[in-house]
């Protein structure tokens, strides 16, 4: 069994020493270690580490510790409870830091980046159809609303404990905002806008993050829609819903871009049929900016409401942000660092200037496996929480360039 993977990075963003910057990865490398060893250990009968050899590199980004901070994390007791949920159980694989940032709601924040982009969003659906929005549902929710009422089956990969984060085998951190659709179309609304933080397990760069933002937007039509329109027939029904779609989102993307040359590009969700995504052509490249879809009938059926079509779309507000305010790093929307979060106003789209820039510092660590059953025991990921549990966002980059069978 071999692995090749290399590691590029971008210099660091923050005022801090060089020998500061050494330091705090000696401790990162050496807690890491032994965090590893504890938490392979206690996530499975035997112990991994044995014969594959893992090298990791790792750069330091500088997301300073030492300012003014905007914001706090809630806090764990040391019995490793969170809203009654175990975190040291071996059905849950929710780290503390994890369960810490539960509730920072970084959407709600006035002047964040990610707030603006969700103000201007929403302030379109509301004059254009008078959506009502919901932005402060927790994120804690069954399995059921999260896969098994958007039609996700039992053996997708997004169910899986290397994607997903499980408090218990019925229980889980959200991982799309699409987890409240069926619950608002059983209230009986018929559209609506639903922002929030979502979650899952990735890897260490600085487009990928453990803790996102989306927005999840729906329109259903009802007999009084068609009527006004002349529309009878189901075809000419469904066509007329998949237009209202593809125009309002359109609009919507001229209302976050200006005026770009835009592309559709048939896709696949389970939840959706049939299934889109919308591209804009920006900064000399294509740009995904969202995934969207007819509603499944399926879904439909399932909350009561028979064979009614309605629409549905769903987009990151990161990927937004980052495009449109010129962020380098997704990690930044996190930071407590004044410098960052001084340099925005409520509802304004400012180009973000770094503070300042150092060399990044790299290391490696190596780790052992067991040779049986490696590939259904160990996930990159694995790793991945063990990093971030320890050095919270001062890791840049983690990526596997080495393994190897002792023979």
């Amino acid at each position: 069994m071999t692995y090749a993977l290399r590691s590029f990075t971008k210099t660091a963003v923050c005022n801090l020493s060089k020998q500061r910057t050494i330091s705090a990865s000696k401790r990162t490398f050496f807690s890491a270690m032994s965090s590893a060893v504890h938490h392979q250990r206690s996530n499975h009968a035997e112990t991994n580490f044995r014969t594959t050899r893992i090298n990791t590199k790792i750069p330091i980004l500088g997301l300073g510790r030492s300012h003014t901070h905007t914001h706090r994390f809630s806090t764990l007791d040391n019995s490793n409870q969170f809203r009654g949920y175990n975190l040291s159980s071996a059905e849950c694989n929710v780290p503390p830091t994890i369960a810490s940032r539960v509730g920072t709601n970084l959407h709600l924040q006035p002047k964040h980046p990610l707030h603006t982009i969700k103000a201007i969003i929403e302030i379109y659906w509301q004059e254009r159809n008078g959506f009502v929005t919901r932005d402060d549902i927790d994120p804690i929710v069954s399995t059921i609303h999260n896969f098994d009422s958007l039609l996700i089956p039992p053996e997708h990969v997004s169910r899986s404990k290397s994607d997903t984060y499980y408090f218990n085998q019925e229980t889980v951190l959200r991982t799309h905002t699409s987890a409240h659709q069926t619950t608002m179309l059983t209230a009986g609304e018929d559209r609506f806008l639903v922002t929030g933080d979502v979650y899952r397990r990735d890897e260490i760069d600085n487009s990928h993050y453990p803790i996102f933002h989306q927005m999840e937007g729906v329109r259903m039509f009802t007999d009084e829609d068609f009527a006004d329109a002349g529309v009878n027939s189901t075809q000419d029904k469904l066509k007329m819903v998949e237009d209202d779609l593809k125009n309002g989102l359109e609009g919507m993307a001229r209302k976050l871009f200006g005026d770009v040359e835009m592309r559709w590009v048939d896709a696949y969700f389970p939840f959706t049929e049939p299934s889109f995504e919308l591209e804009i052509y920006f900064n000399n490249e294509w740009l995904e900016v969202l995934g969207c879809g007819v509603v499944h009938k399926d879904i439909v059926k399932a909350v009561g409401r028979d064979d009614q079509p309605g629409w549905a779309f769903g987009l990151g507000l990161e990927r937004l942000a980052m495009v449109l305010f010129s962020i380098p790093d997704i990690r930044l929307f996190w930071t407590q660092d004044e410098r960052f979060h001084s340099q925005f106003e409520s509802g304004q789209i400012i180009t973000f200037q770094p503070y300042s820039k150092f060399p990044p510092c790299f290391k490696d660590i190596s780790f052992w496996t067991s040779q049986e059953g490696v590939e259904s025991t160990f996930h990159p990921n694995d790793i991945f929480e063990v990093v971030r549990d320890v050095a919270g966002d001062l890791v840049e980059r983690v990526e596997l360039i080495d393994a190897f069978t002792h023979p």
